[in-house]
């Protein structure tokens, strides 16, 4: 582990369009949206967004050299613009791990480099530790381990750091619902009522964008909560997944890191973190020997936050060049 962190590494040139893209019919119900940029035969990379319900915007082009990797980007079920929006039906981690897969094949190719973050390190893992021989080695920024404390922590908390904002947050419910946040968001958020379900979908959303940057940018949370696909998807999924303990066994990913930990891995902790908090970081890389933790002091969960964007180009410009990381990342 390695304490020290410089912020040298921008992002890439934004991408404007994707090289190719398409829709990816998994079953009889969802179709999901990707996107493939850079060199066509570059090193294979594919990108795991948060949420679950965040998809892969644009913005999420930029953390890799387009002359050295073919980058893979999409949404996962129910995700922006995967349909049907929010859906909740046949929407599990199971089914999200079989669809990465069918992507996967479908675009032919034998392995890839995974890159996720927040829930998109918890869907990495599961996928990691379903299908290793798919794996090139894993960037993680913001871990999360789809732990039941996880949950606590985001829905309860996160109120003694910022407490105005989880009260906002709580008390949107009725007083005598607010003992349990889960159920009462979650019973909104899936009511038969299309406004009532927008209405908990932005209130979850500023809840969380609210709880993501280290320097509060009020105008980049209401831009989000405005934003019905981005908001539905968060709100929904989001809640939906919670609810099920993101449909893992107890302390699956833990028990079962050894069918990865031969593979390259490198850590990406914000020091502030207060969505994914560091000891979920800390508690992966003590037991996945040869992984590499980077603490990016005055850092929050978002990637776009400088030093987190710095580290993750700076991973993927270094596994550009020597296929694993080394602890003399510069």
């Amino acid at each position: 582990m390695d304490a020290s962190f410089t912020i040298t590494y921008s992002a890439f040139p934004s991408i404007a369009e994707p090289r190719t893209s398409g829709r990816l019919k998994v079953d009889g119900l969802h179709e999901l949206y990707w996107e493939e940029c850079g060199n066509p035969d570059g090193i294979p990379a594919v990108y795991f967004h948060g949420g679950p319900g965040e998809g892969a915007d644009p913005s999420k082009r930029c953390f890799w050299d387009p002359d050295a990797y073919r980058i893979v980007l999409f949404d996962q079920r129910g995700a922006l613009r995967s349909t049907p929006l929010a859906e909740l039906k046949d929407n599990t981690t199971q089914h999200l791990i079989n669809d990465i897969e069918t992507l996967r094949k479908m675009l032919g190719l034998e392995q890839w480099l995974v890159l996720g973050g927040s829930w998109g390190t918890t869907l990495a893992l599961a996928y990691g530790e379903a299908h290793p021989q798919a794996c090139l080695g894993f960037i993680l920024r913001g871990i999360m381990l789809g732990t039941p404390d996880e949950i606590d922590w985001f829905l309860y908390g996160m109120r003694r750091f910022l407490p105005q904002v989880h009260k906002d947050f709580a008390e949107w419910l009725p007083e005598a619902e607010r003992g349990d946040l889960l159920k009462g968001y979650l019973k909104r958020l899936t009511s038969d009522d299309p406004e009532c379900r927008l209405d908990a979908a932005r209130r979850w959303t500023k809840y969380s964008g609210s709880c993501a940057l280290l320097e509060h940018n009020p105008e980049s949370v209401e831009s989000q909560a405005a934003d019905e696909a981005l908001a539905l998807g968060m709100g929904r999924l989001d809640a939906w997944y919670f609810s099920h303990g993101f449909f893992l066994e107890p302390d699956q990913l833990v028990r079962d890191i050894e069918r990865i930990s031969h593979l390259p891995c490198l850590l990406i902790q914000g020091e502030h973190d207060m969505i994914a908090t560091p000891n979920s970081a800390y508690r992966l890389h003590e037991v996945w020997p040869g992984s590499i933790l980077r603490q990016v002091p005055k850092a929050g969960h978002a990637p776009t936050e400088p030093g987190n964007m710095s580290a993750l180009i700076q991973a993927t410009e270094h596994f550009k060049r020597h296929r694993r990381f080394l602890e003399d990342l510069p």
